[in-house]
């Protein structure tokens, strides 16, 4: 079995190969091992002992009989003791200073700074989050009726952010992706993206967040995020630089009648999981792990105990959800899925909505995005959308451009 043994040099491993093992034997090994005479040792089950002055760490007596069983103290594989000593040692890698860095004596609060302690976060920066209704819709209506949840989805959110916290998504981008059973491939575009910007610049939004979903056979785990959407959640959340981005998870829940219903769920990852994740604390690889655990490059504690896998719960902070009719309409045919949007659609479009005010027509992000594709994309992009935001009339020249793309198409 392996002891965790830490000291005011920090955590370290003894191996005992004896289940029967005594005091007595795990002092010798500590001896072998770890450079520490046995003569100077002091055992103890209370961290207490690691800021003991003086004398006083002889005072710990819980493992003064060199002949009690480690396993009658209650003390077993993984599990970790404190290790008081005299003396200075030399141990194997690193230098390091048995009394600190800069020559000071150690406190408890030093020792345990060396590890990352995960704790909840009790409250998201995000004070609740509202959908627009057909944006919402229009997402999960597609991933229901034509998906069938039997792959997943994804799409990032724009909207506008309160200075109270409070986040509006109003329209939902599906970038080119690859989903299969289990996960999702974001196969992103930086041209498209680009024009996706400049149309958000135009109508005063942003991005603010990212939204996915679950298979139905992935809703049979006993999780509420996978390590893998984690991973991709936290990797988006990191390179937004928005502290109220907010993580929509939706999927499939049985209700009381034995049918199915749509839920959304809004979070945000912790602000702990982006900094352990910039920092380069995930693991690269998860294969063949519990899904309902994050694996860590190094210990971390929680809840007293040292591990390198947690617990995906503890890095999710849950956002209240609302809903309201957003400024744009959600009827255009919506990029990047089975069927490519081609500029048949935009002349359908047109004719359907004749009796309408031009901008009228264009207020749909989607149609948006498909004209973007034909004009300056730093220059006519945004002033074509900021005339869609301010519900202000679409200049003639647009007007003429538009109508002629729609009817000399031929795709």
């Amino acid at each position: 079995m392996m002891i965790r043994l830490r000291s005011r040099d920090g955590l370290e491993r003894v191996k005992v190969d004896n289940p029967n093992a005594t005091v007595g034997e795990l002092k010798s090994l500590i001896q072998s091992q770890l450079n520490v005479p046995i003569a100077s040792q002091t055992l103890s089950k209370n961290q207490n002992i690691l800021i003991a002055k003086g004398n006083d760490a002889h005072k710990f007596c819980d493992m003064a009989d060199p002949n009690s069983p480690l396993s009658l103290l209650g003390i077993g594989h993984g599990h970790i003791i404190f290790l008081a000593y005299d003396g200075n040692r030399t141990i194997a890698g690193p230098q390091i200073s048995p009394a600190g860095s800069f020559g000071k004596k150690m406190t408890m609060d030093d020792l345990i700074a060396r590890q990352m302690r995960i704790e909840r976060q009790e409250k998201p920066h995000c004070q609740g989050v509202s959908f627009d209704r057909d944006a919402a819709n229009a997402f999960q209506q597609y991933v229901n009726e034509t998906l069938a949840f039997a792959v997943k989805r994804g799409g990032l959110m724009y909207g506008t952010v309160s200075e109270e916290g409070e986040v509006s998504v109003n329209f939902i981008y599906e970038p080119p992706q690859q989903g299969t059973e289990d996960k999702l491939f974001l196969l992103r575009d930086p041209e498209e993206e680009k024009q996706v910007e400049a149309i958000a610049i135009g109508l005063g939004m942003r991005k603010v967040g990212f939204i996915f979903t679950q298979t139905v056979t992935q809703g049979r785990k006993d999780c509420t995020l996978w390590n893998s959407e984690v991973r991709q959640a936290v990797e988006l959340h990191a390179d937004s630089g928005l502290k109220e981005w907010v993580t929509a998870l939706v999927k499939l829940e049985v209700n009381e009648d034995g049918g199915a219903d749509v839920h959304f769920e809004p979070f945000q990852l912790s602000d702990q999981c982006v900094k352990l994740f910039k920092e380069g604390w995930f693991a690269e690889n998860c294969e063949g792990l519990d899904p309902k655990i994050t694996r860590m490059t190094k210990d971390v504690v929680i809840l007293g105990k040292d591990t390198r896998d947690v617990d995906n719960d503890f890095f999710l902070v849950l956002v209240k959800i609302l809903d309201h009719q957003g400024p744009l309409s959600t009827n255009f045919p919506i990029e990047n899925r089975a069927s490519p949007v081609k500029l048949r659609a935009l002349k359908s479009h047109l004719d359907r909505t004749k009796n309408l005010p031009y901008v009228k027509r264009l207020s749909d992000f989607h149609l948006l995005l498909l004209l973007a594709k034909y004009l300056d994309v730093n220059a006519d992009v945004p002033q074509l959308a900021a005339c869609v935001q301010a519900q202000a009339p679409i200049p003639e020249g647009y007007q003429i451009l538009i109508d002629s793309l729609a009817s000399n198409s031929r795709d």
